[in-house]
C-alpha cells in the first residue's frame, strides 16, 4: 500500500459511513419509529429484534444493519461482516484507531459512533460523532473520565446559538467537540478548551472525521487556556452539576467542575466579562441553587453584574429529584446500597448550605459596546432581563437561537427610539402569532382574548381591547401612532392618554417577538 497517498484512517472511515448512508434517517428507516423512540429512552431491545429478523431473512445481513448493531446498539458482530462494512478502513486500522476490538471471530465496538442530524441557518446537515461507550453498551456505571456524546443538553445549547457571523468563538468545556463544530459554521476561528485530554482527543477525531477546519484545541481549566484573550462569542455547556465534595462520590469530568455548589457557574458567568469583546455575546447552560429564602434566579442575575444579560429559568427541581437524576446519570441504579449511599451524600451536601431547590436554564450575556462593563449596570438602555419560562416552549426549540438574535436586535433598536420615533414606525405581526377569542354562549363580544406565539418561548398574553385591536392593525401599512389615534377616536378616549398606555406594551411585544420592526 502506498501510505503517502492513502487517506488517513478517519477519512477512510468517513468514506465507509458515507457509502452505506450511515445517517439518522437511514437508521430510523431501518428499524422503524417505535424502536427509534425506545433507543432515545435508552432501550435497545426493539431495535435488536428488528435486526435479528433481518438477519434471519437475509443471511449475512446488510452493511448498514451491521454498523448499526455494532456502534449504535453496542452488540458484537461477526468479524467478516464488520470487514464487509468497513472495506476502506479495514479491521486492522479500526483496531489501531481504537474504534473496535477483536473477540475471537467477533468484533466489539470500543467507541460509540453514531450519526447526528441537525438544521441551522445554513440548512440541514449531518455529522458522525465519536465518544465513549455509554451505559447501554458497557453494561455498568460510567467511568469518571467518560467523554459524553451528543445529549439533550448538547442539542439545547446548539439550538440556542445565535445564527449570526462571528470572527472568534470560544467553546469553553468542549467535551467531544460538538459545540465547536456547530460554531465553526458561522465563525472564522474557533478555540475549544477542556480540562480533559481524553475529551480533546475525541474532539480532534470528530473534527477530522467530519472534515471540519478552523478549530484550535487547548488543554486547561475554564478560562486559563485563553488568559488575556477576547472573543466575539463564547458558548459553554460547563460541568455545572452540583456534586458533593465527599470521598467516594464519583466526579465525572464531563459534568463536575470540582467546586462546591453552583460556584463553577458563577465563575464562568463572571469570567465572561473579561473575555468578551465589546458587543460580544456569551451563551451558557447553567443551574443555580435556591438557599433558604434566597431566590436562586436573582442570585444568578447578580453574577452577571456589569454585563447585559438575559437569563431564562426553564425548570426548578427539589433537591431530591436533582440528586436522583444525576446519580442515575452516572449509571447507579435505584434500590441499591450504592444508590442510597450517594443519595445521602447529595442530601447532606444540600442541607449543609440550606439548599432546597435547584433551578436550570439559559444565560445570555453581552459586554456593553462601549467596552466599560461597569457602565451596563447603570445604563437605562442596558439589557437586564430575568424571567421564568417553565414548561413547553415553541414549535421549534432547535431554532431558538434565531429568536434570541431577533429579540436582541429589536431591544437594541428600541433602546434608541423615544415614543415619538416608535409611533412613527410601521410594525407587522410575526408570522407565528395567532389570536384566540373566547365567548360566553350567546354573547356578541368576547369575554377573553389571547395572543399566542407559536415559536420562540411560546408566550401567551391576554391583551386589552385596545392593544388587541392595535396588534390586529399592524400590517406594515399604518404607523403605530396613526393606529393609536384611530383607536382613540373609535373608543372615544383621549389620544395622548391611550398612547401613554399602549406604547410601553408595544415595546414589550416587540421585545418578545410578537411584533416585528421594519427593516432598517
Amino acid at each position: 500500500m502506498d501510505t503517502a497517498r492513502t487517506p488517513k484512517p478517519l477519512s477512510r472511515l468517513a468514506e465507509d459511513l458515507r457509502a452505506v448512508d450511515f445517517t439518522v434517517d437511514a437508521l430510523d428507516g431501518l428499524w422503524g419509529g417505535a424502536a427509534a423512540a425506545a433507543l432515545h429512552r435508552g432501550e435497545r431491545v426493539p431495535a435488536r429484534r428488528v435486526l435479528d429478523g433481518r438477519r434471519r431473512a437475509h443471511a449475512g445481513g446488510a452493511v448498514l444493519a451491521t454498523l448499526a448493531e455494532l456502534f449504535v446498539l453496542g452488540l458484537p458482530v461477526p468479524a467478516d461482516e464488520a470487514a464487509e462494512a468497513l472495506p476502506r478502513l479495514g479491521l486492522d486500522d479500526a483496531v489501531e484507531l481504537g474504534l473496535i476490538r477483536r473477540d475471537g471471530d467477533l468484533v466489539v465496538a470500543a467507541l460509540d459512533l453514531r450519526p447526528y442530524a441537525f438544521g441551522d441557518a445554513h440548512g440541514e446537515a449531518h455529522w458522525w460523532i465519536l465518544s465513549d461507550l455509554g451505559e447501554l453498551a458497557l453494561g455498568h456505571a460510567l467511568g469518571e473520565h467518560h467523554v459524553l456524546g451528543v445529549g439533550g443538553a448538547s442539542t439545547t445549547l446548539s439550538g440556542l446559538m445565535l445564527p449570526t457571523p462571528a470572527r472568534r468563538v470560544l467553546d469553553l468545556g468542549t467535551g467531544c467537540g460538538i459545540q465547536a463544530m456547530h460554531a465553526s459554521r458561522f465563525a472564522d476561528e474557533v478555540v475549544a478548551t477542556d480540562i480533559s485530554e481524553r475529551a480533546l482527543e475525541f474532539a480532534r477525531m470528530n473534527l477530522e472525521l467530519n472534515g471540519i477546519e478552523g478549530v484550535e484545541l487547548r488543554l486547561g481549566s475554564l478560562f486559563e487556556p485563553v488568559a488575556g484573550e477576547r472573543f466575539d462569542r463564547i458558548v459553554s455547556n460547563p460541568p455545572f452539576v452540583i456534586t458533593p465534595r465527599t470521598e467516594g462520590v464519583p466526579e465525572y469530568d464531563y459534568r463536575d467542575g470540582g467546586m462546591v455548589g453552583d460556584a463553577l457557574v458563577e465563575a464562568v458567568v463572571r469570567g465572561c466579562a473579561e473575555h468578551l469583546e465589546p458587543g460580544g455575546t456569551a451563551q451558557l447552560l447553567a443551574n443555580w441553587e435556591y438557599r433558604g429564602d434566597d431566590d436562586g434566579l436573582e442570585r444568578a442575575a447578580a453574577w452577571a453584574h456589569g454585563l447585559d444579560h438575559w437569563i431564562v429559568e426553564r425548570e426548578v427541581q427539589p433537591v431530591t429529584e436533582y440528586a436522583e437524576t444525576w446519580i442515575r446519570d452516572g449509571g447507579t441504579r435505584s434500590g441499591t446500597a450504592a444508590f442510597d449511599r450517594l443519595y445521602d451524600a447529595w442530601l447532606d451536601d444540600f442541607a449543609a448550605r440550606g439548599v432546597t431547590e435547584v433551578g436550570f436554564g439559559y444565560v445570555v450575556l453581552r459586554r456593553p459596546v462601549g467596552g466599560d462593563a461597569s457602565a451596563a449596570a447603570s445604563a437605562t438602555d442596558g439589557l437586564a432581563r430575568v424571567e421564568r419560562r417553565h414548561g413547553a416552549i415553541g414549535s421549534n426549540p432547535a431554532g431558538l437561537g434565531g429568536h434570541l438574535a431577533q429579540c436582541l436586535a429589536a431591544h437594541d433598536r428600541l433602546a434608541s427610539l423615544d415614543d415619538g420615533a416608535l409611533a412613527a414606525l410601521r410594525l407587522t405581526v410575526a408570522g407565528d402569532v395567532t389570536e384566540e377569542r373566547h365567548y360566553w354562549p350567546g354573547d356578541a363580544d368576547p369575554t377573553a382574548m389571547l395572543l399566542r406565539q407559536g415559536g420562540g418561548f411560546a408566550r401567551t398574553i391576554s391583551p386589552g381591547t385596545a392593544l388587541a385591536a392595535l396588534v390586529g392593525a399592524c400590517d406594515g401599512e399604518l404607523a403605530v401612532g396613526a393606529i393609536v389615534a384611530a383607536l382613540a377616536q373609535l373608543l372615544e378616549v383621549d389620544g395622548a392618554a391611550l398612547a401613554a398606555e399602549l406604547l410601553p406594551e408595544v415595546r414589550e411585544l416587540v421585545d418578545d417577538g410578537f411584533l416585528l420592526l421594519p427593516a432598517d
